[in-house]
């Protein structure tokens, strides 16, 4: 499968570096997919609530707002991607932009229409690509059928996604992004936790290796057994 070209180079927006801070203070997403799925309608839905149906095409807008998340405000970046990707076989060629912006990302949505097949196979080979780069299997990937209410002209069942997403062990969710402003909110929170909660993780984790171990304690049977054979050998 290829998918048709632009006609002109698209350059992803520069990625600003992100300041150090507390765990899950800053959350780093992008959104992957083909062109015409709908992933600048989702980012701004889910930023402004509104939706805008007609976009021109995607040059890769980085997003960044402050988002209330379980009581705490948390500045999420969100890295909108060109969908100027070629497939051929199980072989993906992406941009090296592209590609910078997966090494920067710490979660993912995989963002396919149920109303174009070819849409839907490019997000294996996407997985593929993001799992090289962050082998881990803890980052979190969400598998996204978007324009849900486009029944009629459905070429993605619902049961393909779901069968998808969970050979690749991701969730799996369709939504309308005109329709269901709430079910496009639901996705990108639940992404943010999932980042958050790895943040916290690889933090927690990396403060124990940095404790020095104690040194064990002395046996104390062991020491009245070696107590009791020196007094028994005083007295022979």
């Amino acid at each position: 499968m290829r998918l048709p070209s632009m006609s002109q180079p698209f350059l992803l927006a520069p990625i600003a570096e992100c300041p150090p801070g507390p765990p899950g203070a800053q959350v780093r997403l992008a959104v992957l997919g083909a062109r015409g799925v709908g992933k600048s309608a989702m980012i701004v839905r889910f930023l402004t609530k509104r939706f805008i149906g007609d976009y021109e095409p995607n040059t890769g807008n980085l997003y960044s707002r402050l988002v209330h998340l379980e009581g705490d405000h948390v500045a999420v970046q969100i890295q909108d991607t060109p969908g100027c990707i070629q497939v051929q076989e199980d072989y993906v060629q992406v941009l090296d932009s592209l590609s910078r912006c997966v090494k920067w990302a710490e979660g993912f949505l995989l963002v396919y229409s149920i109303t174009d097949y070819s849409s839907y196979q490019l997000v294996q080979p996407l997985y593929q690509h993001i799992r090289k780069v962050h082998p881990d299997a803890r980052t979190p990937i969400i598998v996204v059928g978007n324009k849900a209410d486009l029944l009629h002209a459905r070429q993605v069942q619902a049961k393909e996604g779901l069968q998808l997403a969970n050979e690749l062990g991701s969730l799996f969710l369709e939504i309308s992004t005109s329709d269901d402003s709430q079910g496009v909110c639901d996705v990108f929170q639940y992404l943010c936790k999932e980042v958050s909660k790895l943040q916290h993780t690889s933090s927690t984790d990396r403060r124990r290796s940095s404790i020095i171990p104690r040194p064990k304690s002395p046996n104390m049977q062991d020491l009245k057994r070696r107590f009791k054979q020196a007094l028994s050998s005083k007295v022979k």
